[in-house]
């Protein structure tokens, strides 16, 4: 977990750029496809860590089952 604090403090230096609206108001954020992807990692890696101790199973996951079941549930949806 100790990992994870490192990478949002990284990520709160991210390069933005603003659509605005023709009143002068943000309406989206455009920003680089690596940085989307570093944040698209992370929410994984959080998900992961969450379904490893809110598994059913008595004994929680390692990373390698709880990636396989958190795939299939992706797969699925």
């Amino acid at each position: 977990m100790g990992h994870m604090g490192n990478e949002v403090r990284i990520m709160l230096e991210i390069k933005r750029q603003y659509i605005v609206s023709e009143d002068n108001k943000a309406v989206s954020v455009v920003i680089d496809i690596s940085t989307f992807e570093k944040i698209e990692s992370i929410i994984e890696d959080y998900g992961l860590e969450k379904y490893i101790h809110e598994s059913d199973e008595e004994e929680p996951l390692d990373r390698n089952q709880a990636l396989k079941k958190y795939r299939k549930l992706k797969e699925s949806a």
